[in-house]
């Protein structure tokens, strides 16, 4: 059974960074599951700016929508697996029409597979219910449904915390 860290925050808080931090710290081969998908010149050179921050010798896989799947093919063969980010996940598969039932299958999917599986899981999630109440429909099924995620997430984590400016709050810790 995997061990989960879930690491929640607002955006450029630290969260991508704490996560390479504890995959570093954790060692053995580690496998990055990427879920941001570069439909522009800015995010094409953000993922460039990301994959150089990260070690060489991890494998980094791109995978948008679909993350149980990809673990189950590659579980076994990592000691850590990062998933970077929830958010973006549930971002692509509401771009594809998926609703709230959908989303949260795909979600479960994934945590089951990582129930299956001895690596250390680091998932990472913009916290997005300390803002504004958004001023349009999806805007507000988004929040919804990412805020439901993360619940879901950190109900299964041994480990939440909360980055605020780079600094990690421990929400959660149980040792299994």
């Amino acid at each position: 059974m995997a061990k989960i860290t879930f690491i929640l925050g607002g955006a450029r808080s630290g969260k991508s960074s704490y996560a390479l931090k504890l995959a570093r710290e954790y060692g053995g081969k580690v496998a990055f599951i990427a879920t941001c998908q570069p439909l522009d010149a800015e995010m094409k050179k953000r993922i460039g700016l990301h994959k150089k921050s990260r070690p060489t010798q991890w494998q980094t896989f791109e995978e948008p929508k679909d993350a149980a799947s990809l673990l189950k093919k590659i579980g076994a063969k990592f000691d850590s697996i990062i998933i970077d980010c929830l958010t973006l996940l549930i971002c692509n598969l509401m771009m594809d029409n998926q609703g709230e039932a959908a989303v949260e299958k795909k979600l479960k999917d994934m945590l089951n597979t990582l129930d299956k599986i001895k690596a250390q899981a680091i998932i990472v999630s913009n916290e997005v219910g300390l803002g504004l109440v958004p001023a349009n429909k999806l805007g507000r099924e988004f929040r919804d449904i990412a805020g439901k995620a993360n619940q879901i997430v950190a109900s299964k984590a041994n480990k939440v915390l909360f980055m605020v400016a780079g600094l990690p709050m421990i929400i959660k810790e149980k040792e299994e």
